[in-house]
């Protein structure tokens, strides 16, 4: 476990990139059981078909716009606040909602009123074919055929459900050989991950770890390997064995994980202080899932973000979208900044988790877009150079969003 300070230095192209991105741009902290950042599209959202969507959300309401031009397909009246996932198939996004997740169809595009029931829906998991669902409130996993979900029309199709313990702010992942890896805690704490084989009408463990306080988000790198984040480093599970990896700091909590399925190295959220207010972050986490080392990266003073302004994308490099308005384009091998494309306009963390501001979510492609909500607009951003490739400006301020990149 190590820890790095990186200073800015501004790549020799920036300046003039810096005068194009301007005229094209006329998308934690504190330990919240809401901070779960959508920013990473797995290879299972990627497909076949032209109809290719960004959902976004907004106070009452989601908006479907087209992946390429960003114009307005539809809007759907909905809740006042709602969270947004890819589903997995191409096709649908799950809309988090008070009665749990539903359905919305960004090929009709509709609202399809096809609902897992949830008493407090959270975290949605897509992996080797599998979507999966996490009901906090119950500690219900649902799982889903991706596949099948992309046929969904009069009914949700056949699911297989397992039961935590106890209920806990929790997330849960199906690997290739039906392995599920799924977290433990209860009410009050959150302390780890077990891993299950399913058998009749029961559950085999394969592996436990109750040594990962706050067990929080989850990502897969290369070979298949989870990585957890914890208060104080993060969880590994591959091969049937879990590993504690520890930061360097007494209190070093990562929350989210931002994953390639084709690296091995997992960049994470980091937090040192916990009495730290506000959302903004200044360290990301590094955790080589090959060597089975966690190294900090402190990134410079203009570099600051949140849970929901990091991305992988071109090369397996990481994306950070930061409050100067740049995204900062970070190399996960070195450790190193290697490039900064500005996009929009400077702004200020969130009062609260669920406020809207800038946020990024890659496609695992060229191409990511990124929120503006103070411009109430929409961008898409070619990660290789940094251009605005097509904007949207809203009639509403955007919150959150989901890609669906066309059904299977």
């Amino acid at each position: 476990m190590t820890r790095r300070h990186l200073r800015y230095a501004a790549p020799a192209a920036l300046l003039g990139l810096a005068l194009l991105a301007t005229g094209c741009s006329s998308s934690t902290a504190n330990d919240s059981a809401a901070e779960d950042s959508p920013a990473n599209a797995s290879s299972e959202d990627h497909a076949h078909s032209d109809e290719q969507r960004v959902a976004v959300s907004y106070e009452g309401g989601i908006a479907v716009l087209d992946a390429e031009t960003l114009e307005l397909v539809d809007e759907f009246e909905s809740e006042e606040f709602t969270r947004l996932n890819a589903a997995g198939d191409g096709r649908h996004v799950f809309v988090t909602t008070s009665k749990g997740f539903e359905l919305l169809d960004t090929a009709k595009p509709a609202l399809t009123g096809l609902t897992v029931d949830a008493s407090a829906a959270g975290h949605v998991v897509r992996h080797a074919g599998k979507t999966v669902l996490f009901d906090d409130g119950t500690g219900e996993t649902t799982i889903f055929d991706s596949h099948d979900l992309a046929h969904a029309e009069d009914a949700l199709p056949e699911s297989v459900t397992h039961t935590a313990e106890h209920p806990h702010h929790g997330v849960s992942i199906e690997l290739e050989d039906g392995t599920l890896v799924t977290t433990l805690g209860d009410e009050t704490t959150r302390s780890g991950a077990v891993a299950l084989h399913a058998h009749d009408d029961h559950w085999d463990e394969v592996a436990s770890n109750d040594q990962c306080p706050g067990i929080h988000g989850e990502g897969t790198a290369a070979d298949e390997a989870v990585v957890f984040g914890c208060e104080n480093g993060a969880l590994l599970y591959q091969d049937g064995t879990f590993t504690k990896l520890d930061a360097p700091d007494t209190y070093g909590r990562m929350g989210n994980a931002f994953v390639s399925e084709t690296s091995p190295i997992v960049v994470g959220d980091y937090k040192s202080d916990p009495d730290a207010e506000g959302y903004l972050l200044g360290s990301v986490a590094l955790i080589d899932t090959a060597t089975q080392e966690l190294q900090v990266v402190d990134l410079p003073e203009n570099v600051r973000y949140t849970f929901r302004d990091v991305t992988r994308g071109t090369d397996d490099l990481a994306y950070i979208l930061s409050t100067d308005g740049s995204i900062h384009v970070l190399d996960p091998e070195t450790g190193e900044l290697v490039d900064e494309f500005p996009v929009i306009d400077a702004w200020e963390g969130p009062a609260e988790w669920q406020d809207a501001h800038p946020a990024i979510i890659g496609t695992g492609g060229d191409t990511a877009y990124v929120t503006e909500p103070a411009a109430n607009s929409v961008h898409a951003v070619d990660l290789r150079t940094g251009e605005v490739t097509a904007t949207a400006e809203l009639e509403h301020t955007p919150n959150e969003f989901a890609v669906a990149l066309g059904e299977h």
